[in-house]
């Protein structure tokens, strides 16, 4: 018999992000109109809510209308309206203003905010729990549950207070068991339940493979004469060469700039190292003139959906649904994904509640996946669904050029008659043999700094006596394989670092894992080239502590 206690929930959400604060609202909203006696409850890995959040973050209030109209009267974090809009093309030295004219109505910012991402997760959950949502931050979902005939039953969060040796200490207590009628996966970009959930049920036959970017951001309390509330930049160029991606920089409230790099990980080099690239692009004059006299005060980083509408798989099965970026709904040329992952929280809870007070809680929520069909969500993506791979088979300046017709021909009725493909970002890691090494300056300790420093900043902390959570399928590919072909790109790729290769000046080599620097930003998942590293959930409340990011 388990050790493990249980408790029913009509429905349980893993993740308190903005996917999974939205459709518990939702719910509650739904289920007060029909007078219905609804239990949501959410699972959030991180110590509080917006602990684990970090997106950069201009954030297009759509969704949020939809969901709490009277917002604007409800004290939100969203006070600072976008105010100036901005794209610079970088060369080492200059920066060149692109007009906004040029580019489709959808790109321009106006009537958008800028704002921490996290505070903005935080208010919402307090407005879920006015509702009646029972929020369990802390608290890691390790298993999926099935019933009998193989649907989702619900999850289990993970013990504590288990030994590195696998075996109990004193401190041990069994996980819980959360049942359900309906389990949401809201975990964000490449969520470790969402990525079996896909696999289990082949919810990925008919899409593209997922692609991602890593971002690194960083908030800097700058002088006031050089804060001005609302401006947005975005960057394209340097220091990027043979790889794809940019920077962002955003004035928030209380004098703060959000800045932030990145990098699609399609790259081919595997000597590139994004968070140095994201180093060096601070010392550009341009951006470097912003942060001369300020301080910084938090570093983070996190991977990013860069899919689109052709990595979408489908979203229902039995017991359960995928929403927000667990299913990857980023909209990758306006660099927004929080309105899309709100709205599509909002299309499952309202399937669910439907079902339920139905009763027909056996069956699967077909209705989710017919509305998000009929959504904005699916007509913005599938307006912007050429873009980033276009840029990627024909290069920065090209490719640009050609997302920019194909996003107006889409915006002004031409609907392309063809969607291009994506694949998967691993594959595309050349051998060493084939590449040149990456020669980064070393950090100045004013405008650039080294990752451990950075680290620091995160307020990252993970028990020390747990289960390493960064697994390998097998412990000598790291040496044997990725080290001779690929010097092991672990090593550059993590932007806390994570991973190292230590003891080949003596002509051993050992792969190491610094486990407890880990952000939980999934790339070592995604990029590794053997496939040979899979993310899993550590003791809940490890991680990150972001304050506002």
């Amino acid at each position: 018999m388990s050790e493990r206690e249980s408790m029913p929930y009509d429905i349980v959400i893993v993740g308190g992000g903005p996917a999974g604060l939205a459709a518990a609202i939702r719910a509650k909203q739904m289920a007060a109109d029909q007078g219905l006696d609804l239990s949501v409850c959410i699972l959030e890995k991180g110590s509080e809510i917006g602990a684990h959040i970090l997106s950069g973050a201009v954030v297009d209030p759509k969704a949020l209308d939809e969901l709490l109209p009277e917002w604007r009267t409800m004290d939100s974090p969203m006070t600072v309206p976008v105010t100036e809009n901005h794209h610079w093309v970088l060369t080492e030295t200059k920066q060149i203003e692109f007009p906004h004219g040029l580019m489709p109505p959808f790109m321009n910012n106006k009537g958008c905010y800028t704002v921490s991402l996290g505070n903005l997760c935080r208010w919402l959950a307090g407005q879920a729990e006015a509702l009646g949502v029972e929020i369990f931050p802390g608290f890691a979902a390790a298993e999926v549950l099935y019933n009998d005939d193989g649907s989702v039953k619900g999850v289990a969060t993970g013990d504590m207070g288990i030994a590195r040796d696998g075996s109990r200490k004193d401190s041990w207590q069994p996980g819980l068991e959360l049942h359900a009628k309906y389990t949401f996966f809201a975990e964000g970009v490449r969520g470790h339940l969402s990525k079996q959930i896909i696999r289990q049920f082949n919810l990925d036959k008919d899409s593209q493979p997922q692609i991602y970017g890593i971002g690194l951001k960083e908030l800097w309390d700058i002088p006031a004469e050089k804060h001005v509330p609302g401006k947005v930049v975005h960057t394209q160029g340097w220091p990027l060469s043979d790889a794809n991606g940019g920077g962002f920089l955003y004035h928030q409230a209380n004098g703060q700039v959000a800045l932030g790099f990145s990098v699609w990980l399609n790259y081919s080099n595997p000597y590139l190292s994004p968070f140095d690239e994201f180093q060096r692009w601070k010392t550009h004059p341009a951006i470097k003139a912003i942060l001369e006299g300020g301080r910084r005060v938090s570093y983070g980083a996190r991977a990013i959906n860069d899919g689109g509408w052709q990595s979408v798989p489908k979203l229902t099965f039995p017991g359960g649904a995928l929403i927000g970026c667990s299913a990857g709904f980023v909209n990758v040329p306006r660099i927004k994904g929080s309105h899309t992952a709100m709205k599509t929280g909002m299309m499952a809870a309202e399937a669910a509640v439907q079902a339920i007070s139905s009763q027909r809680t056996s069956d699967e929520l077909l209705a989710y996946g017919e509305a998000y069909k009929k959504s904005w969500v699916y007509s913005e993506l599938k307006m912007v669904r050429n873009t980033l791979p276009l840029v990627e088979k024909y290069g920065n300046l090209v490719g640009t050029g050609l997302a920019g017709v194909s996003m107006w021909m889409e915006y002004l009725g031409y609907e392309l008659p063809f969607t291009m493909k994506n694949h998967s970002d691993y594959k595309a890691l050349k051998r060493k043999s084939e590449c040149e090494p990456i020669v980064y300056p070393k950090p100045d300790g004013v405008i650039s700094f080294d990752k451990l420093t950075s680290v620091f900043l995160s307020n990252t902390n993970h028990e020390e006596d747990q289960p390493i959570h960064l697994t390998l399928k097998d412990p000598s590919v790291p040496i044997s394989i990725n080290l001779p072909l690929y010097d092991e790109p672990a090593q550059r790729y993590c932007p806390a670092g994570v991973y190292e290769v230590v003891g080949q000046e003596t002509g051993e080599p050992r792969f190491q894992i610094n486990a407890q620097n880990c952000v939980h930003c999934k790339t070592c998942d995604i990029k590794d080239p053997s496939q040979n590293i899979v993310w899993v959930a550590p003791e809940g409340g490890g991680g990150p502590n972001y304050p506002n990011m």
